[in-house]
């Protein structure tokens, strides 16, 4: 429950970068706080956002739960597989 309420309260103060592609350019680019991931994450995606954070040395969340389920947390009507908290 608190990483949803971090992950709720960041969308609300417009500090989250929602999706793959987004939430890795930002972490290439700047230093988020944390990055969240699905639980049903490709392999491939994962093992990049892993080496990429590894680097900056910034903490990777696993949601406990699928891109489905982590869009509707989001309010999303779409599948989210990684997401950035400014």
């Amino acid at each position: 429950m608190v990483l949803i309420d971090e992950i709720q309260n960041a969308l609300k103060e417009n500090k989250a970068i929602i999706g793959y592609k987004e939430s890795l350019r930002f972490l290439k680019v700047n230093s988020p706080k944390l990055i969240v991931i699905a639980q049903n994450i490709p392999e491939n995606y994962k093992k990049e956002i892993e080496h990429n954070a590894k680097v900056s040395k910034i903490k990777i969340e696993v949601f406990d739960g699928s891109s489905k389920k982590l869009g509707v947390i989001c309010g999303k009507p779409f599948s989210v597989s990684a997401l950035a908290i400014k």
